[in-house]
């Protein structure tokens, strides 16, 4: 990836937008070298080469409000970079969640996004006696378990047309499915924009009458 960026017109650097994947929320803007790139791609967190320090810059790195990045891409003349990040706190220095003075949008305040973000903090921060936090320790297989039971249980609820178990078991499938989903690095965001095409796929298809 990064043999393909041109680093040429800006001297060796490349402006890298930070865009919230959960609700698409421009954070900031900072710029990028090859060595800062490749901090960034290795320890995923972001990491900036900054003009006026003159040295690698990790946002984060003395307020703890770093960027956890979930994806990079460039644009189709490989000159600007467009980085998905999860902050793990406001992304300005003046205290405001983006860099360009707006609040945190109302979608995080969604129950999903909530949660998503609750379960990456126990991931990262690993809470003694957190039932999430020992999920995530158990692995992969133990997770992914959970997930089939969870949606065994909800096959069972909705056959016995039981709707307040099936509220039930739907929360307790979405939850496990949620975190398998950080376990494996895969954002909500991510599955909702495979969605979104899908949908979009179906509408341009024309309507047939039967």
């Amino acid at each position: 990836m990064i043999d393909k960026l041109n680093f040429d017109k800006m001297n060796g650097l490349i402006p890298a937008i930070i865009q919230d994947p959960t609700t698409r929320q421009v954070l900031m803007l900072g710029y990028m070298n090859k060595e800062s790139l490749t901090k960034t791609l290795e320890e995923r967190r972001v990491t900036f080469w900054s003009r006026t320090k003159d040295r690698l810059w990790q946002k984060g790195e003395i307020s703890g409000n770093v960027l956890e990045v979930v994806s990079i891409k460039a644009d189709c003349d490989g000159d600007a970079l467009l980085v998905y990040a999860h902050p793990a706190g406001p992304v300005c220095h003046t205290g405001v969640h983006t860099c360009f003075g707006e609040e945190e949008s109302d979608e995080t305040s969604s129950v999903l996004g909530r949660l998503e973000n609750t379960i990456r903090d126990r991931r990262l921060h690993q809470p003694e006696g957190s039932y999430t936090a020992k999920l995530f320790q158990q692995g992969t297989g133990r997770i992914a378990q959970k997930v089939g039971e969870e949606a065994i249980e909800t096959v069972v609820a909705a056959l016995q047309h039981d709707r307040d178990a099936l509220k039930e078991e739907s929360a307790d499938l979405l939850y496990h499915l949620i975190v398998l989903l950080e376990e494996q690095g895969v954002a909500i965001a991510d599955v909702a924009g495979i969605l979104k095409k899908r949908m979009e796929q179906t509408a341009s298809k024309p309507s047939t009458a039967d």
